[in-house]
């Protein structure tokens, strides 16, 4: 395990907000020397602490106008049931997270659609329309003052 000491969190912190920083800015940032900088970086990815980088999007620009996040419960607690919902979810484009968590409910989904009529029609025709689906509960995103996704 890679120690994270105050370097390793500045560096991870200059990184999660800018990942095309070029190592001689993060360096500089950071208090370091570019090939110290460098080093720490590989063993950080090496290590998989960095297990990647990506393209933050703007959903507006690629016509996505509803967030929200649903609550699905399932009538049975199978192992069968979970794969069944779970792969029913990855044919889904809308769907960009699904967490199976504990609780009430057994998932937590972020789905963005155009707007409130293609999230009807996900609400009903995929997700109405699934096997042991027994309860879909909404939270539509209104705003995200802080977002920390990438």
């Amino acid at each position: 395990m890679t120690k994270i000491d105050k370097t390793n969190q500045k560096i991870l912190q200059e990184l999660t907000r800018d990942g095309r920083i070029s190592n001689l800015e993060l360096a500089d940032r950071v208090g370091l020397s570019p090939s110290a900088c460098l080093r720490r970086v590989q063993e950080l990815e090496r290590t998989g602490v960095i297990s990647g980088y990506r393209a933050v999007l703007n959903p507006a620009a690629l016509g996505v106008g509803f967030v929200a996040y649903i609550g699905v419960g399932l009538g049975e607690h199978t192992k069968s049931a979970q794969e069944g919902f779970e792969r029913a979810l990855q044919r889904s484009p809308e769907v960009v997270e699904c967490h199976n968590i504990t609780g009430t409910i057994e998932y937590l989904l972020r789905v963005e659609c155009a707007d409130l009529p293609a999230y009807k029609t996900f609400h009903t025709e995929v997700l109405g329309t699934l096997p042991h689906v027994t309860s879909i509960t909404s939270y539509v995103v209104m705003g995200s003052p802080k977002d920390m996704r990438a």
